[in-house]
């Protein structure tokens, strides 16, 4: 396993739509997925998209931490997303804090789907479906948002809840984080 450099942004890969996963069970994707993981915990994140590693593929990894889980959305270990479909169910937005590791240092208010549906193949590319809500459904999106070339501060309606994490914590501008 290998740790993979993390693109910042203003590379323009992270500005792409992916392309699918031809083959998910290939060697190369599995291996990817694992490097991936790794990459992930080690710069202690929670999401981490292919195109995040310089490779525009359609393929995201994602955690819900213990430290994030709440009722309904309990803990769950490292998995991968390939050729994700993500779907809004019903109306309700929340707008939490996000930050991204393409971003190093920086968090915003982000205005997100509450609950969505999620269809795509785990990383052994065996078919998975669910409705996530809390933590997940957020992490979801916004890996997600990364396989079409959108990074979270594109999707903010007030960059006055934009800024540098230290600063945001000491002066308590978080929102929902």
């Amino acid at each position: 396993m290998a740790l993979l450099k993390i693109a910042r942004m203003g590379h323009p890969v992270l500005l792409g739509r992916a392309t699918p996963v031809q083959d998910p069970t290939s060697p190369a994707i599995r291996q990817l997925i694992e490097d991936m993981i790794e990459t992930m915990e080690d710069a202690s994140g929670a999401g981490l998209a292919a195109p995040q590693v310089h490779i525009p593929l359609r393929l995201f990894i994602y955690t819900v931490p213990e430290a994030r889980s709440s009722e309904g959305d309990p803990p769950r270990a490292a998995d991968a997303l390939i050729n994700p479909v993500l779907t809004p169910i019903g109306d309700e937005i929340a707008v939490r804090t996000e930050g991204c590791l393409s971003i190093p240092g920086w968090r915003g208010a982000v205005p997100r789907h509450a609950r969505v549906r999620y269809e795509g193949l785990d990383r052994h590319g065996e078919p998975v479906s669910g409705e996530a809500t809390g933590f997940l459904a957020l992490v979801l999106q916004h890996e997600n948002d990364h396989l079409d070339g959108i990074l979270y501060p594109m999707r903010m309606t007030d960059l006055r809840l934009l800024g540098f994490e230290q600063e945001m914590a000491r002066y308590g501008l978080g929102v929902g984080s």
